[in-house]
């Protein structure tokens, strides 16, 4: 064994220098990791970048339903259940030996039916409730993936990972990712929106740039009024305000050469710049007075129910962004904290929710397409987990990350299909299983992004929304030519 080798100065300065060089160094790589990454202009940090490959869509609406959408409701037609109901959980699917037993145990040893019927719709004969009637007109659009799983069965946790890709509050969203890795495409309007009158369990973390810098953060637009408060300046300070930013950047800019790679002092820059050119642009975005009557009763903005009223001018708002460039648009469905959230009475849950949205929902598809956006805009449809095939308290059913549906659309998706599949009742995913993290893989190469290549060094690792090397691959036959 080697002798410890000390300083010969060894004396209490000597301690305190070498330890300080030591802290200054660590202080040192923290910095640098704060840095912004070359190829990102600190000026105009949104400006449009490269993908790593072709991609197959520019821009990405999430449809995000919070509160856990019932699969075996809406999109996973399960006949046995009609069959079993009131009946005990089968035996085999209590002899599988894993955590799912932990939700059986949570609910009544009872399976609870449908209420509602089911069609096949479109070329493709894919079935789809009654309850999503006129999403499912656009069946040969849609990809159902039925064998969703995910880490967690509490909604905040559950929500963050389909947000960010991690159970734990603090990381970057999908649509911070997405900004960050290919900017956007409208230098007068931000590259990630959110449209919400309650946004996800779990707050802002579910679309925060965490250590993403700055300029990646989300920025939420109403959906009535202005698209954003205090956008016009009094008419006094109007005429000055170019004049007076100016000369704010330029100590701005002298303070910020002093203190190079500082992504916080760049990314105020471009935020003060980027709100002067957003008050012509963000005003126009969100005037819907230009649509026509057609397009208005389409969306049902003007609809008698006014959470369908609110849905819908969220989904024509999102049309209108993309078509303006905006790369990330996100809607969070519900006009209250419960959503899809029916642990009694989830039947009248899932009735109002869609007639809420599917409606919009079908609209924006129909809207997009007629206007050749489709082909360029991938659509995500989904909640942060699905629901129970048995039944919870009053006519409910509980919270299920073991299995459940989401659907893509648009931006080069095969239409007309499902991939994977759960058990004969739709309580776990058997077939084709994917991860949370392989959905958000798919979405990243649909935008020409590889999920292992898009990184970001923080804290001396290389993050990336994906988790580790080999975590996730994108989810086999969702991109390509639409099935017949």
């Amino acid at each position: 064994m080697q002798p410890l080798l000390l300083p010969r100065d060894f004396s209490r300065r000597s301690i305190l220098k070498h330890t300080a060089l030591g802290i200054g160094g660590i202080a040192a790589a923290l910095l640098e990791s704060r840095q912004v990454p070359a190829g990102i202009d600190p000026v105009r940090p949104l400006a449009p970048r490269a993908p790593h490959r072709a991609a197959t869509a520019k821009n990405l609406i999430v449809l995000f339903q919070y509160g856990g959408p019932s699969q075996v409701d809406l999109f996973d037609r399960k006949p046995l259940l009609q069959q079993l109901a009131g009946q005990a959980v089968p035996q085999s699917i209590r002899d599988v030996p894993d955590a799912v037993g932990g939700v059986i145990n949570h609910c009544k040893d009872a399976i609870l039916c449908p209420p509602w019927g089911w069609k096949q719709h479109g070329q493709c004969g894919l079935w789809v409730s009654d309850r999503m009637e006129q999403t499912a007109a656009h069946a040969d659009k849609l990809c159902l993936v039925h064998s969703m799983h995910c880490d967690s069965s509490n909604h905040a946790p559950a929500t963050y990972q389909m947000n960010t890709g991690s159970i734990l509050g603090g990381k970057p969203s999908l649509g911070s990712w997405l900004t960050y890795g290919l900017g956007s495409e409208n230098d007068n309007l931000p590259g990630y929106v959110m449209l919400f009158e309650v946004g996800g369990l779990g707050g802002s973390a579910n679309w925060s740039n965490a250590f993403l810098p700055a300029a990646f953060q989300g920025t939420r637009f109403r959906h009535e009024g202005p698209a954003l408060a205090n956008l016009q300046p009094p008419a006094g300070p109007a005429g000055v305000q170019r004049s007076t930013l100016d000369l704010a950047q330029a100590f701005n800019r002298s303070h910020f050469a002093s203190r190079p790679g500082e992504a916080d002092l760049e990314g105020r820059i471009a935020t003060y710049e980027l709100a002067y050119r957003m008050q012509a642009e963000a005003a126009d975005a969100g005037d819907l007075s230009g649509e026509t009557s057609a397009t208005l009763a389409a969306y049902g903005v003007e609809d008698g129910n006014p959470a369908t009223a609110s849905y819908g001018r969220m989904c024509l708002l999102a049309r209108r962004m993309v078509e303006r460039g905006v790369r990330v648009v996100q809607i969070y469905n519900a006009v209250d904290k419960y959503g899809w959230d029916g642990h009694d009475s989830s039947h009248a849950y899932h009735e109002r929710n869609s007639r809420q949205t599917d409606g919009p929902t079908a609209a924006l598809l129909a809207d997009l397409a007629e206007r050749g956006l489709l082909d360029e805009t991938l659509v995500l449809w989904g909640g942060e987990f699905g629901r129970t095939p048995m039944e919870q308290g009053n006519g409910g059913r509980n919270h299920n990350p073991y299995g459940f549906t989401v659907w893509l659309a648009g931006g080069g998706v095969r239409g007309g299909q499902s991939i994977g599949a759960t058990d004969e009742i739709g309580l776990r995913a058997v077939e084709d299983r994917q991860h949370v993290r392989d959905l958000h893989a798919t979405i990243l190469a649909a935008m020409g992004l590889d999920h292992e290549r898009l990184v970001f060094p923080h804290d001396g690792r290389e993050e990336r929304l994906t988790g580790v090397l080999g975590a996730a691959r994108p989810i086999a036959g969702v991109l390509g030519s639409s099935a017949p």
